[in-house]
């Protein structure tokens, strides 16, 4: 068996850079009071002896693990299929990245996974968290309130009105409704009659804000032209089919996100229906792995998936270090809704 060289130490460091330990503690954790020409020896020691500081230790001294819970209120087979959280995901990672902090993912497939959830924030084992998919009768939300973390949601929460919370809720979200208004505009503006909407799952704000904005424009809508789904292209083929059982006639449809118009342009394929000339079809995300690969290419409304993530980690982190340098002076975060895009391609 190899064996492994000791770690350098806080007291070799102190050694190589000749200044006291303390000096060389208030270095690493990011103190003040220490005067720069020290500052540049103690990290070039530490460039040298490859010191890495012992994060419990650190912890005791700044209060902080620079580490950040992401949790996704999704089972694990959802997660990894949908583009979606791959691109939020990736935005989060780059912020905390540039931050210096860790990601932790947490996923739920059950009620008893929300259990371990609520255990692990309460344990005191990260700074905050970014949660996001949530649904309506989710408890994690009380859960993580129980628990006494920073949070950002990602998606207006159901109670961002006031209905549930306690205190202030701070959240990131696209303009959804009016996403939607513009797109099915756009339907109508082509000359279509017949414009039906497939929603997402309706226990999520997101898709009942485009359900919404779907029917500010389609005031007098046959309540047949509307089919509940689920944001899957699976979903999206069921409720395609559903739709041409009940109206035959349809000659547009808003889905409400990209993967479900991938799965109504697989049917309207099937039943040899032509897009867009029978039947125009927009989504909604833009998520370029799905939206360019559609044939024809989809129409549809775009929202900054990865700054959203972006934007969600720098909430946190920003209202982190104003509760550590000014316990909160200033004010909290605000919540940030990004504007959406129609971008038109061949689908409508």
């Amino acid at each position: 068996m190899t064996e492994t060289a000791p770690r350098p130490t806080l007291e070799a460091v102190a050694a190589r850079a000749g200044v006291s330990r303390a000096t060389v503690s208030r270095v690493v954790n990011g103190g003040d009071g220490v005067r720069e020409s020290l500052v540049e020896r103690v990290r070039q020691a530490v460039e040298e002896l490859g010191y890495v500081p012992n994060q419990a230790a650190r912890s005791l001294v700044t209060r902080r693990h620079d580490a950040i819970a992401v949790v996704i209120a999704e089972p694990e087979t959802r997660v990894f299929a949908d583009p979606f959280f791959a691109m939020q995901l990736r935005g989060i990672s780059k912020e905390l990245t540039a931050h210096d902090s860790q990601l932790v993912l947490l996923l739920t497939e059950g009620r008893a996974d929300h259990a371990r959830v609520g255990r692990y924030l309460a344990g005191g084992h990260v700074d905050g968290a970014l949660v996001f998919s949530l649904h309506l009768d989710d408890p994690l939300p009380g859960l993580i309130q129980r628990a006494g973390v920073p949070t950002v949601f990602g998606g207006r929460p159901s109670w961002s009105e006031g209905t549930r919370a306690t205190g202030p809720t701070v959240y990131v979200d696209c303009d959804n409704r009016g996403g939607a208004r513009e797109a099915v505009r756009h339907l109508v503006g082509l000359g279509r009659t017949r414009i039906a909407h497939i929603t997402g799952a309706l226990d999520q704000t997101s898709a009942v804000d485009r359900l919404d904005g779907f029917r500010d424009v389609m005031v007098d809508v046959d309540p047949r032209l509307i089919v509940e789904s689920d944001f899957t292209p699976g979903g999206g083929e069921r409720a395609m089919r559903e739709l041409l059982d009940r109206c035959p006639d349809v000659d547009a449809v808003f889905a409400a996100n990209d993967l479900t118009a991938y799965g109504a342009m697989k049917v309207l394929r099937e039943e040899g229906l032509r897009v867009p000339e029978d039947v125009a079809v927009i989504g909604f995300d833009d998520m370029l792995p799905v939206a360019e690969q559609t044939e024809p290419p989809l129409t549809t409304v775009r929202q900054d998936i990865e700054e959203m993530g972006r934007l969600m980690a720098r909430l946190l982190l920003r209202g982190l270090d104003r509760r550590a340098t000014s316990e909160g002076v200033g004010g909290a975060p605000s919540s940030v809704i990004l504007p959406t895009t129609l971008v038109r391609r061949a689908s409508a």
